[in-house]
């Protein structure tokens, strides 16, 4: 039977084809605009590591006092000296510091030009802690953070490049001018959002916190209170208050995080009386999603305009109510002969449904269309770390089509109830 009424549907659709077209063309607009902000709403407010995010924290400690200048949503790393006092407590299942590199790789090919590649100095427990994935060798040891060896885990893409149709585990690299190990070569990975560092992302090196820090590599990104007592370098940074180091915590049950708040309001009232601190102390602890949230990873303004898309995808729909109810009134005659032969009102009503649902199915196909040109121009004006989040994947088209047809089914009921209640008698009579 819903055979006969896909076919009845077509007949119908091609007997009207200017009302059928404007049907379409409501939907698709409609679909298209709405889908397009989603699909950037929907990376935005995506679990970066679904399977980890309860149990990983992160740590923010005033170290600067109420009189600070700069404002708290600027805060959004800790000391080189707390963050070693809070590794060194190792009161967590797994811990890691890290912070943003800026590298120049020299290649093997002395004919080759040097490449500037991103990536984070970090510590061994970074591997298992965000679950990255390796395509071949290892992650560096304790032992080797501890030794501040040149060990170095490259992307898939930048081993690639620097050492193509060979293996580059085991391969010497020039990084910043000094030579490093290849110990691993990652997959492509590239986290959306880049949870453990928000404004760097696109990581191609990964070496040793503290190998980093022993070369004297540049921070990237660093906010002081006032200026660091031997200059703006890595050295100075380190005896300083400036605020650099993001550090991550791994604590899988509520216990551990109760442990741990406990022990960060020891250390906070610790440096208070050793004089380093001379204010009540001032911590926060946050989960990944909470830590997203504080960052407004889904800023205000996308969430309006999410709620404004689907405002207009209401509109669109109402229009599309209108066009049913115009296309469906337009065929009582037709309607009155199906009753007249013997089709139930229940019949009628689910030859209209259909006709909406196939009507709607056109418009998701042609919303899709307008998506991968709206898609394209969100492109255009993200800024480089969000540009993957314009992307339709096979979860968004699925999402599309469901909606696109369900929607056009809802707005169809009202009009197939109208079209079931023709009464065939006056009809006919007035023929």
């Amino acid at each position: 039977m819903f055979g006969y009424y896909i076919d009845l549907a077509q007949r119908s659709l091609r007997s009207n084809a200017i009302l059928t077209a404007l049907t379409v063309i409501a939907v698709a607009v409609g679909i298209g605009t709405s889908m397009t902000v989603f699909t950037v709403f929907r990376g935005l407010a995506a679990d970066p590591i679904p399977e980890k995010s309860s149990q990983l924290f992160t740590v923010l400690i005033d170290n600067w006092g109420p009189s600070a200048t700069i404002a708290e949503n600027l805060r959004i790393a800790v000391s080189y000296p707390d963050a070693m006092g809070l590794l060194r407590a190792k009161h967590a299942k797994a811990q890691t510091a890290l912070y943003a590199v800026s590298f120049t790789v020299t290649p093997p090919d002395a004919a080759a030009a040097p490449l500037a590649a991103a990536g984070h100095a970090t510590y061994a427990d970074f591997f298992n802690m965000f679950n990255v994935p390796f395509r071949s060798g290892r992650p560096w040891t304790s032992a080797e953070d501890e030794g501040q060896a040149n060990v170095v885990v490259l992307g898939a893409n930048l081993a690639d490049r620097l050492f193509p149709g060979r293996n580059a585990v085991g391969q010497e690299v020039i990084l910043n001018q000094q030579s490093w190990r290849v110990i691993g070569v990652m997959q492509p990975w590239d986290p959306r959002p880049h949870f453990y560092d928000l404004m760097f992302s696109g990581d191609e090196v990964l070496v040793p916190f503290q190998s980093a820090v022993a070369h004297g590599f540049p921070v990237q990104l660093t906010a002081c209170n006032k200026p660091p007592p031997s200059g703006p370098n890595v050295a100075g940074q380190m005896i300083s208050e400036c605020q650099w180091v993001l550090v991550w915590f791994e604590l899988p049950t509520p216990a551990d995080v109760a442990s741990f708040r406990r022990f960060l309001q020891s250390y906070t009232e610790e440096q208070r009386r050793v004089g380093r601190f001379n204010w009540p102390p001032n911590y926060h602890l946050y989960s990944l999603p909470e830590w997203l949230v504080r960052m407004k990873v889904v800023p205000d303004e996308m969430r309006l305009a999410t709620l404004v898309a689907f405002g207009f995808l209401v509109v669109c729909l109402l229009n599309a109510i209108g066009l049913l109810l115009a296309k469906f009134t337009g065929r009582v005659s037709s309607l009155s002969v199906h009753r007249a032969l013997g089709a139930s009102r229940f019949d009628v009503f689910a030859q209209c449904l259909t006709e909406s649902a196939v009507v709607g199915a056109a418009g998701g196909i042609v919303g899709l269309a307008l998506m991968l040109f709206g898609l394209e121009l969100e492109r255009r004006m993200l800024s480089q770390q969000m540009v993957g989040l314009a992307r339709l994947d096979n979860g968004m088209v699925a999402i599309t089509l469901t909606v696109a047809v369900v929607a056009t089914i809802a707005c169809g009921a009202y009009p197939s109830w109208r079209a079931s209640r023709v009464q065939p008698a006056p009809q006919l009579k007035a023929q």
